[in-house]
């Protein structure tokens, strides 16, 4: 039934990971798994991805319907179990962890080899392009005299720092409580082509962001927890570059946000698959302010926001067609083809 997302999550993957090993076989690098050094090694930390994606749906919802009583509780968990953790959904949950699991890993580490393979960047290029899209200003110029450089970097910056949480958060829920099962594929392969396609960008046209490379337009700027986050990459870039650091990973590169291109593509998701007005507003104003902290704060130029705002539109597209939905002519509005068994298709 979802034997195109099968192929394109899984093929996804196999191209991510094969590229990511044949990169430091030729320029003698180490894969790293970045997130190794606190939540253990790969064999263990998969099998506890997947058990705590387990653990969330059924834990609290036990609790909750339970009242805390122990009596009741096997019978709740096997109700939910069958009804819900059926060989489709378990699939897609197995499926969709170790495949995004897979590429995620496999970015992070093709971003790391970004300045042994690709040493040039341009940074004064797309600088040039931002005063020329903007007559002669740049864009942190503008942003920072229509909001200030005070207050308002502190909200900005725990914007962008949400994304962090966001990424996971977002596959879980997709992969977990979509009641159509198509809407878990559809999410979870564009998630895994939106990440390749940005890895993609970075090889294309490397650059190290306005905030690494003039950094006198950002000095104004108080301590924020974003600008603590940038010092502490560029320590690391510096690190691996420089320092003879062999095991770890630098996060250096551009050019495309994948910033703007996932909180788009959660956007675009929920306005799909959704159906809540308040979560709506919530992420397209999250899209919008992510937008507007990329360039504040000097992590990318404006061609790189464009960059990734044509990224989550062709994931999401891409991913839909992957996984049954028909877009209608215009593409605002679509509907699943497939589902489970069940039917009415539901939401």
């Amino acid at each position: 039934m979802y034997r195109r997302a099968y192929v394109l999550l899984v093929g996804n993957a196999v191209l991510m990971g094969g590229a990511a090993i044949v990169v430091a076989i030729l320029y003698d690098k180490r894969l790293i798994d970045p997130e190794g050094s606190f939540l253990g090694p790969s064999w263990l930390r998969l099998p506890l991805l997947l058990l705590g994606a387990l653990l969330l749906d059924m834990l609290p919802r036990t609790l909750w319907y339970s009242k805390l009583d122990p009596r009741l509780m096997p019978a709740i968990v096997r109700e939910r179990w069958r009804k819900h953790w059926n060989r489709e959904r378990l699939t897609l949950v197995a499926l969709g962890i170790i495949c995004f699991y897979i590429v995620y890993v496999s970015y992070r580490n093709l971003k790391s080899f970004l300045p042994f393979v690709r040493g040039e960047t341009y940074d004064r290029e797309l600088h040039l392009l931002d005063q020329l899209l903007l007559f002669g200003h740049d864009p942190a110029t503008v942003l920072h005299t229509v909001f200030g450089e005070q207050i308002a970097a502190y909200p900005l910056s725990y914007v962008y720092l949400w994304f962090l949480p966001l990424v996971p958060l977002a596959v879980t829920a997709w992969l977990v409580w979509s009641r159509n099962m198509s809407y878990g594929y559809w999410f979870v392969t564009s998630q895994c082509v939106a990440w390749t396609l940005g890895t993609i960008s970075y090889y294309a046209l490397p650059t190290l962001g306005p905030g690494l490379e003039y950094t006198w337009l950002y000095d104004a700027l108080p301590n924020t927890p974003t600008s603590q986050l940038m010092d502490s990459l560029v320590n690391g870039r510096h690190n691996v570059l420089w320092g003879g650091i062999g095991d770890a990973v630098q996060s250096v590169a551009g050019f495309a946000s994948l910033h703007c291109a996932i909180t788009l593509l959660v956007a675009l998701m929920i306005q799909y698959t959704v159906d809540s007005k308040p979560l709506k507003i919530v992420f397209w104003v999250n899209f919008g302010l992510t937008v507007v902290a990329t360039l504040y704060f000097g992590w990318h130029y404006i061609a790189d926001d464009i960059a990734g705002v044509m990224i989550a539109v062709i994931s999401f597209y891409v991913g839909g067609v992957a996984s049954g939905q028909r877009f209608d002519k215009h593409g605002l509005a679509s509907h699943p083809t497939t589902t489970t068994s069940a039917v009415p298709v539901d939401r």
